[in-house]
């Protein structure tokens, strides 16, 4: 819906005090980003993971006692979708390497596995394609400019971003690979905005101190998993997908080896078992878990499924004490609330501004500090902006961008935004947006290697399964370059495995047993069962819709 005429008589302070905060910017009279210590400040007071109820030990498995958001450790605490005992372990399909997820990582890995010589099968939840890495918007880094960037620089903006807590080596992989794969994205059809002359075009990003991120639009992600499904998908002899097929459960031989995996089609409603000799999980983040009931940026199927598979067989998890908000999640109009307005809008200049269009924070905070930094406006100042329905959000001073760039700016580099919200009677390049934090990307993950490899032989992750890359805070810009660089790493590293480490043996689900065994020990897990597969907006009651564990079969 359009903006209510109390809206538009807010909209005119914005209007009124835009000229002077262009005059400002175009000087280089910004508003100054916050000291370290004010940082800290405001995360420590405002930011959702620093609620007292925002984290709950994990009662089981090897990462017993670690407290993470309670949502996800009830998908944790919860029994399998099947009986370990009453399923039928005969392979259905076998192939070299099978990768459980269509997203950005899962067909960057189907390609270079491919390469490598396997063959591969993917299992997709939705379609190929249909994933977050579709709906990134703002860009992907890479220090392509030498003489102004470097890896170096990248690599201290990934470790400041990540609070200095990232995994070293993993944020080493991220940036050096950076050069290659932006190339690599290129050579197969990838088309990012260039100057006139080719050369790429770069702005800056939230915590970055070089303009490295390069983009397609404001629909850069949507480019990359162009791009990459149809590769993908241009070997159909090599690599087959088979959509709307989730694995519920990795399955292991009797030589401690990861083999496979139960799956389940959606379709047909039949679980079956896929056997390979080595196992890619790139199954994506968990926003659909609605972590402290906050709105998601993340598309249907985000439901953390690869962490309760990988959890279920021993292995660890690693920096999912911190989730990110993403700051600017669209706070109206109510048919598309939560959906992400990029970071680019700020990496071009919109400024953010509360009730009275005053500018509260510098708008290229790191993303967890910008996000604490909009609650704090509206919870603490009491100087965010109601919505009809009852919602709350700052102003995202989008037109300003045509004032700072020309006429047309936002129109062509936000095409996809400028659209979406023509279409509910709001033109950005002329009305600010109402903006509030989102449930955006999940920071931890399945502990992996440089090589996407886990503690499980044959088992590696990719994509943002996989934890330790980012620390406790990811940059934009990272997390499309994060499914390219391990993905391809993970193909590569799978193909390797199953050509030379894999060996042959009886299939068996007795990690399963075990893990229910300590869940009964425990006290835990009676009343649901996980991986979640798709959330339920239907009945709340979620656990009424999902098998028991003693159940084997179709829902019907």
């Amino acid at each position: 819906m359009p903006y209510t005429p109390e809206l538009k008589q807010l909209i005119k302070k914005v209007e009124a005090t835009r000229p002077e905060r262009v005059r400002r910017k175009k000087e280089g009279k910004e508003m100054p980003a916050m000291s370290l210590e004010e940082r800290q400040a405001v995360l420590d007071a405002f930011h959702p993971d620093c609620k007292k109820t925002s984290k709950r030990p994990i009662g089981v498995g090897v990462n017993k006692g670690y407290a993470i958001s309670p949502e996800i450790v009830d998908t944790l605490e919860a029994k399998s979708r099947v009986d370990p005992d009453k399923v039928d372990l005969t392979p259905r399909f076998s192939t070299d390497v099978l990768v459980v997820g269509g997203g950005g990582a899962g067909a960057a890995a189907a390609i270079m596995a491919r390469e490598q010589g396997a063959k591969v099968l993917v299992l997709t939840k939705l379609r190929m394609g249909d994933a977050n890495t579709m709906m990134a918007e703002g860009g992907i880094q890479s220090a392509s400019k030498p003489h102004k960037d470097s890896p170096y620089y990248h690599y201290l903006d990934v470790l400041g971003g990540g609070h200095f807590k990232n995994v070293p080596e993993l944020a080493e992989a991220l940036v050096a690979d950076a050069p290659e794969t932006l190339a690599w994205l290129e050579s197969l059809g990838c088309m990012f905005t260039k100057e006139a002359d080719g050369r790429l075009l770069t702005i800056h990003g939230g915590g970055t101190s070089r303009k490295r991120m390069h983009y397609a639009a404001d629909i850069t992600g949507a480019e990359i998993m162009r791009t990459l499904r149809d590769e993908a998908l241009n070997y159909p002899e090599d690599i087959r997908a088979i959509d709307f097929t989730s694995a519920v459960e990795l399955v292991l031989n009797d030589k401690g080896q990861c083999a496979g995996v139960v799956a389940y089609n959606h379709e047909t409603e039949e679980y079956f078992t896929v056997r390979a000799k080595a196992v890619i999980m790139a199954t994506g983040g968990s926003g659909r878990l609605h972590i402290q009931d906050f709105m998601t940026t993340n598309h249907y199927g985000a439901t953390g499924d690869g962490l309760v598979m990988g959890y279920r067989a021993g292995v660890e998890l690693c920096f999912l004490h911190t989730v990110q908000f993403h700051p600017t999640g669209v706070s109206f109009p109510d048919q598309i609330e939560g959906l992400l307005l990029t970071e680019k809008f700020r990496g071009m200049g919109a400024n953010i501004l509360n009730i009275d269009a005053e500018q509260f924070v510098f708008e290229r905070e790191p993303r967890d500090v910008e996000a604490a930094a909009f609650i704090r406006e509206c919870e603490e100042r009491k100087k965010g902006i109601a919505t009809p329905s009852g919602k709350v959000g700052v102003w995202l001073d989008s037109p300003m961008i045509d004032d700072l760039k020309g006429p047309g700016t936002v129109q062509r580099e936000f095409v996809g935004k400028w659209k979406l919200y023509l279409r509910h009677g709001i033109d950005i390049s002329k009305e600010p947006m109402l903006t509030y934090p989102t449930l955006h990307y999940q920071n931890g993950g399945l502990k992996i290697g440089a090589k996407g490899e886990t503690s499980l032989p044959g088992f590696y992750a990719a994509g943002e399964v996989a934890g330790g890359i980012h620390g406790e805070n990811r940059l934009m810009g990272n997390s499309l370059l994060d499914v390219c660089v391990f993905g391809r790493r993970a193909g590569e590293a799978a193909a390797g495995f199953a050509k030379a480490g894999a060996r042959e043996g009886k299939l068996n689900l007795e990690h399963v047993k075990k893990y229910h065994q300590e869940l009964e020990k425990a006290g835990l897990g009676r009343d649901r069962v996980s991986p979640v597969l798709l959330p339920d907006y239907v009945n709340p009651d979620v656990k009424k819709y999902q098998l028991t564990t003693s159940y084997v079969g179709t829902i019907r």
